[in-house]
């Protein structure tokens, strides 16, 4: 799948508080338990996000003043996003494409709107606009994925996609270890999805990278030592 270069688009003008939990909720797309009430809802901002990160007792995204807990699930989904990601570092150091990052990366996407993908590709062009020594990233990764959790919903993935594109990412990978699928997407819309019998690829954006799928899952879901 090729990707386009599109630059990146303006963010979306801020949007009216929420009236009720229950439109709050609507809004994030996440589950209640995931949403923190400190800072109170409407007030986090970065400094808070980086304040909890910090902790290393979980993470969190910054999305409309709120603190929202990135979400926690079977062990799976935690060995496949450090499965995928050691893969890929290997081939961009063998290639020197630029760098990879884990789940503790954070990318402002937008003002107020901070996201943390399950990992993450920043090619050396983009490398180059960091700001040395920041706590954030300003600079939207050229690749991003995350591993879907058990408490992750439909509309919250479509949410992140829509950001993501729109800051301008260039490719996303959405993993599903239960289903053993990966869904490739050069847009929010446009996205193929594949198996366990097909080889996932980089394309234009992570040349050089082709992982077989088969392989991929056997090796995130074993238990223990080969036999």
């Amino acid at each position: 799948m090729s990707v386009s270069s599109a630059p990146r688009k303006k963010p979306a003008p801020a949007q009216a508080p929420p009236a009720t939990v229950a439109d709050l909720l609507k809004r994030l797309a996440v589950p209640a338990a995931r949403v923190r009430l400190c800072p109170p809802v409407g007030t986090a901002t970065e400094l808070d996000l980086i304040a909890v990160n910090g902790k290393k007792e979980g993470l969190v995204e910054l999305v409309d003043g709120v603190l929202v807990e990135k979400a926690i699930g079977f062990d799976e989904s935690n060995w496949t996003a450090l499965l995928l990601f050691y893969v890929c570092d290997h081939v961009v150091l063998k290639r020197d494409l630029g760098k990879v990052y884990g789940p503790d990366c954070g990318y402002r996407l937008a003002p107020g709107l901070v996201r943390l993908p399950s990992g993450s590709f920043l090619s050396w062009d983009r490398h180059r606009e960091l700001k040395r020594g920041a706590q954030l990233s300003t600079v939207p990764p050229d690749l991003a994925a995350d591993v879907l959790r058990l408490s992750n919903t439909r509309r919250e993935i479509e949410r992140k996609l829509t950001e993501y594109f729109a800051a301008g990412v260039r490719l996303a990978w959405i993993v599903d270890p239960k289903r053993r699928e990966v869904r490739v997407h050069a847009s929010p819309a446009d996205f193929i999805v594949l198996t366990a019998t097909d080889v996932l690829d980089g394309g234009d954006v992570l040349p050089g990278f082709r992982l077989p799928l088969a392989e991929f899952f056997d090796q995130a879901e074993r238990e223990g030592p080969a036999s």
